[in-house]
């Protein structure tokens, strides 16, 4: 079962209420929904994924919350719409978790994941525009150099997608790491983690446009929370936090929010030690002000 990342830490900042409205504006599997709906009584929670699979998933491990919780599918991106089609009145929080969960990466079918054969798809869900075979294989060469270097942060871009040109077609996930790890140069040194792993974090945010649609999530949510609503966002990757950092900065100076978090919480080593996918995990926290919604 997927394992939820940081849950004492986000229920702490959420400050779930018995009779609250909350959103998880990333459902998954259900993790930390399973921990909110434990913890309400006539409250509800309101769970969103763009993932026709992951909703499956939760609604089987949520099955015996009854009315308390409400399932809908669509993306975070959308959030002020979504929670206005559902007549859930102003929520006293919201979580974003934008992670990936462990039943999207085990699923070689998805093609998240480089120790796996599987096709190049890395779709989140089926409103995601292109898959990650057509970027692999018709982007120009410096196209693809630049989003392997942006959105991966990988400083061997250029040998990579050089070699990515040459071997094409490239069909499968695992074919795509074997040309990935043999661009790399063996003067890099031991790595820390896979050497494909940031080609595939880049094309996975460039399938699912994951960047643009942080930003628009940005832009509605104070508009869903309550005056005094708490918001709590989960990132893995430091472009993500260096977004939510901004905005949350943004709206401090407008008096919009008081942010809880003054640094980045991490998981703590037991937490590491039990979840590698941790490791790379902050979750900022914030509340909101004054005594309207926010406009």
């Amino acid at each position: 079962m997927h394992v939820p990342v940081l849950v004492r830490e986000v229920l702490g900042y959420l400050n779930v209420r018995p009779d609250g409205i909350y959103v998880d504006a990333t459902l998954g599997a259900g993790g930390h929904a399973e921990e909110i709906l434990r913890r309400l009584e006539t409250g509800r929670l309101l769970g969103i994924d763009r993932d026709p699979a992951a909703l499956a998933a939760a609604r089987d491990r949520l099955r015996n919350n009854g009315d308390k919780l409400m399932v809908m599918e669509g993306n975070f991106a959308q959030i002020e719409k979504l929670h206005e089609a559902s007549g859930l009145p102003p929520a006293a929080g919201v979580l974003a978790d934008l992670g990936m969960s462990s039943l999207q990466l085990e699923d070689a079918a998805r093609g998240f994941s480089f120790n796996r054969p599987g096709p190049l798809d890395m779709r989140m869900g089926p409103d995601a525009p292109v898959l990650a075979a057509e970027l692999v294989n018709r982007s120009r060469e410096r196209e693809l150099a630049d989003r392997i270097f942006q959105l991966g942060e990988e400083r061997h871009s250029r040998r990579i997608a050089r070699a990515i040109v040459k071997a094409r077609p490239i069909r499968t996930t695992t074919e795509l790491a074997q040309v990935v790890t043999r661009a790399i140069p063996s003067r890099a040194g031991l790595h820390q983690i896979h050497p494909a792993t940031r080609t595939f974090m880049a094309l996975r945010m460039a399938v699912n446009e994951e960047l643009e649609n942080l930003k628009a999530f940005l832009a509605g949510v104070l508009r869903v929370l309550a005056p005094g609503g708490r918001l709590a966002i989960l990132s893995f990757h430091s472009l993500e936090d260096r977004l939510v950092k901004r905005a949350f900065a943004d709206w401090s100076r407008e008096g919009r929010i008081c942010i809880l978090t003054r640094k980045p919480i991490r998981p703590a080593e037991p937490e590491f030690q039990e979840n590698p996918r941790s490791r790379s995990a902050k979750l900022r926290a914030a509340e909101t002000r004054g005594d309207q919604r926010i406009a």
